[in-house]
């Protein structure tokens, strides 16, 4: 069952300090960065997860991330790392801004057993395949 959250999404110190030193396509960056992090009830009521399925609002775009449930995180919305895999759901309309919407994008989210692709590998098999 697909549940709309908003989704919001920026630089952690890690995500920068990974990605800074040339780190993109260690396990690191992948630990740090493939991660949805919401808040314990919506987490639990998905059947507690260990990985979900986020997906654009318009359906054509998903990718599987680590879930990591966060009491900091207000029910109905989550953060992701601004990184690969935050960009295969963001919109990319800029409004004219020049930037996408990385704050309160809607997307979808559901309990997921794919697996967390690497950095490397969502390149390959999303973007050089012909998905963009």
């Amino acid at each position: 069952m697909m549940n709309e959250f908003l989704l919001n999404t920026g630089s952690t110190i890690d995500e920068g300090r990974l990605a800074k030193g040339g780190n993109k396509l260690s396990q690191d960056y992948t630990r740090e960065c493939a991660v949805c992090e919401l808040n314990p009830q919506d987490h639990q009521a998905m059947g507690s997860p260990d990985r979900v399925k986020v997906t654009s609002r318009n359906g054509r775009y998903s990718v599987t991330v680590y879930a990591c449930p966060d009491d900091s995180m207000a029910p109905g919305q989550v953060f992701m790392p601004r990184a690969i895999w935050s960009n295969v759901v963001v919109d990319p309309a800029t409004f004219s801004t020049g930037s996408p919407l990385y704050k309160g994008s809607p997307v979808f989210i559901e309990a997921a057993s794919d697996e967390v692709l690497s950095a490397q590998d969502i390149v390959l098999n999303l973007y050089i395949r012909g998905r963009k």
